[in-house]
């Protein structure tokens, strides 16, 4: 295989799976149904509902980690990524609520002798299962849009 056809290939598979994250917005649609649905039906399945909504709340944000990281989705998003500083701050934060979504999950699964945390335990791992994929993207966006790391580049 050629290097175009190779090139030609991988923008092709890139830009299928930049429309397949589209999915994010529709699941965090059912993700808010679920959360609101006990308050707009008067349900008693509170727990049930918010367990849910954030196990969909996570599938969706795994679901935006397949969006194309060349590009920033708007203004905010790319002052944040070309900062070094902005950017490693922004990096931390998502580094500590992942592991905390995960280690809370994990924590109420196993030791909590509460039926409701345990039963919102695995929305949160489902939650912080969609962080890791989110963190990578968020890494692979600040490695390329970090302005002193394109300067490097091409020096």
């Amino acid at each position: 295989m050629e290097v175009t056809e190779q090139k030609k290939l991988s923008t092709t598979a890139t830009s299928v799976f930049h429309y397949i994250s589209y999915l994010q917005y529709p699941l965090l649609l059912v993700a808010m149904y679920y959360v609101y649905r006990p308050y707009i039906f008067k349900t008693d399945t509170v727990w049930q509902d918010l367990n849910t909504g954030l196990i969909f709340l996570g599938i969706a944000i795994s679901f935006s980690s397949l969006q194309d990281t060349q590009k920033t989705q708007n203004k905010f998003s790319k002052r944040i990524w070309e900062s070094p500083i902005k950017g490693k701050v922004a990096l931390v934060i998502m580094t500590f609520m992942t592991f905390s979504f995960i280690v809370y999950g994990m924590f109420g699964l196993y030791f909590s002798r509460s039926e409701i945390v345990y039963e919102l335990s695995v929305g949160i791992i489902v939650l912080g299962i969609g962080f890791v994929g989110l963190l990578k993207v968020a890494i692979e966006m600040f490695e390329n849009h970090r302005i002193d790391y394109r300067n490097e580049l091409t020096d």
